[in-house]
């Protein structure tokens, strides 16, 4: 018998969770680390369950009665088919399940099932549309360093192209390079290292200078822009009719509306509801649809 359902929304910076009863009614939240699949199966189901149980301990129950769950789960790096099987074979017990893009947890949030359209851009970035006959359509999300365009990481991978050329002076470099090289541990040597160890979240860490700069940077406002371009690109694909809701989600969807066109932005609307809403949405009707 289900009477839990759980919502789960994973990236490569955090996961969150939504707890709810059976009927729907939300009772708590949760949060870890990342469950981005590219950090590995056993990392991503290890997050999930850590803030499944804050989630469960937030309502005084102390272990998480899998046997009586039903789990949807929104995760960045379901595109690669090979890591989706494996973490769905390693399903831990939970009663119910459900996996998808994050990608597509966001735009169930987004517009509560509905026709819309989201560019979801945190740690990645990822467009989903679903349209009024109902196809599903699917924009960006290929990774990074290759894809992710607008995403926190692709940022800093130009804040750190960036500060390559500040310090070997080709280029001259303000207060934004500073506080990257300062972030990246302050001198040649440590940044090389840096490089060396840096993952798809460490690079997205660096885009908070980005964004602090935007305003009084050239090269910080340059990569902004040309993230608001991307954005507005996969827009398009996603809805070239422009007609379908669109929101922006994610860490960094907020912060990029100031530098969209004016034609993007102008389609712009908050989203309903977040991707861990979404998730739970997913479960409920993967639940109603096996009971038909």
């Amino acid at each position: 018998m289900i009477d839990y359902l759980i919502g789960v929304d994973g990236g490569g910076t955090g996961t969150r969770v939504r707890l709810a009863r059976a009927d729907g009614t939300e009772l708590a939240q949760g949060a870890s680390g990342p469950s981005g699949l590219r950090h590995g199966i056993a990392n991503a189901w290890n997050a999930v369950d850590a803030a499944v149980a804050q989630a469960f301990a937030a309502i005084g129950i102390s272990s998480i009665p899998m046997g009586s769950c039903a789990i949807g789960l929104g995760l960045a790096g379901v595109h690669n088919k090979e890591w989706a099987a494996a973490f769905s074979t390693a399903n831990p017990g939970y009663a119910a399940f459900i996996l998808d893009t994050d990608g597509y947890s966001t735009l169930m949030g987004a517009h509560q099932g509905r026709p819309g359209a989201i560019v979801a851009i945190g740690t990645g970035s990822v467009g989903e549309a679903l349209r009024a006959d109902g196809q599903r359509v699917e924009v960006g999300g290929w990774g990074f360093p290759a894809g992710d365009e607008a995403s926190g990481a692709w940022m800093g991978l130009r804040a750190l192209n960036h500060i390559e050329q500040v310090m070997d002076g080709r280029v001259q470099g303000g207060e934004f390079a500073q506080d990257v090289i300062a972030a990246c541990g302050g001198h040649r040597d440590a940044v090389q290292v840096w490089l060396g160890k840096a993952t798809q979240t460490d690079y997205a860490g660096l885009a908070r200078f980005v964004v602090a700069h935007g305003p009084t940077d050239p090269v910080a406002l340059a990569i902004l822009e040309h993230a608001g371009r991307e954005v507005a690109s996969i827009a398009r694909a996603l809805d070239p009719t422009g007609t379908l809701p669109l929101s922006l989600c994610g860490g960094l969807g907020e912060p990029l509306r100031t530098y969209l066109p004016a034609e993007t932005l102008a389609r712009c609307s908050p989203p309903h509801g977040d991707s861990a809403a979404g998730a739970l949405r997913m479960i409920e009707l993967h639940l109603k649809g096996s009971q038909a």
